[in-house]
């Protein structure tokens, strides 16, 4: 369950939640939380595995560097626990329904 994996960890959900309704760069995430360089680079490549950060944009800075920016997949999440199941709903986030394509967002794991 990456869903749960990912809000159990303080960097990724930070990094989600700067994600959520704005792309954000490296950059960005560096400089707008206090999560280490490396840390974020690899609490990225690992969302980006799981599905729950996408690649919103490749860019070119005016300098001729190419830089990405992500979104979050995500926009809300319940999760509950009931008799020996965990059930986790998710809402998508509508801006970015068309470059996922219908992924999962209603999960249902028996314990």
């Amino acid at each position: 369950m990456s869903v749960l994996s990912a809000l159990a960890d303080k960097e990724m959900l930070k990094i989600l939640d700067l994600s959520m309704y704005t792309s954000k760069s490296v950059n960005d995430i560096l400089r707008d939380s206090d999560i280490s360089y490396t840390t974020v680079y690899r609490k990225i490549k690992w969302l980006l595995d799981k599905e729950l950060l996408v690649v919103d944009k490749i860019n070119i800075s005016p300098e001729g560097k190419k830089y990405t920016t992500f979104r979050s997949v995500l926009k809300s999440v319940v999760i509950r626990y009931k008799q020996n199941e965990i059930i986790v709903e998710a809402e998508k986030n509508v801006d970015l329904i068309g470059k996922m394509g219908g992924h999962f967002f209603s999960i249902q794991h028996a314990m």
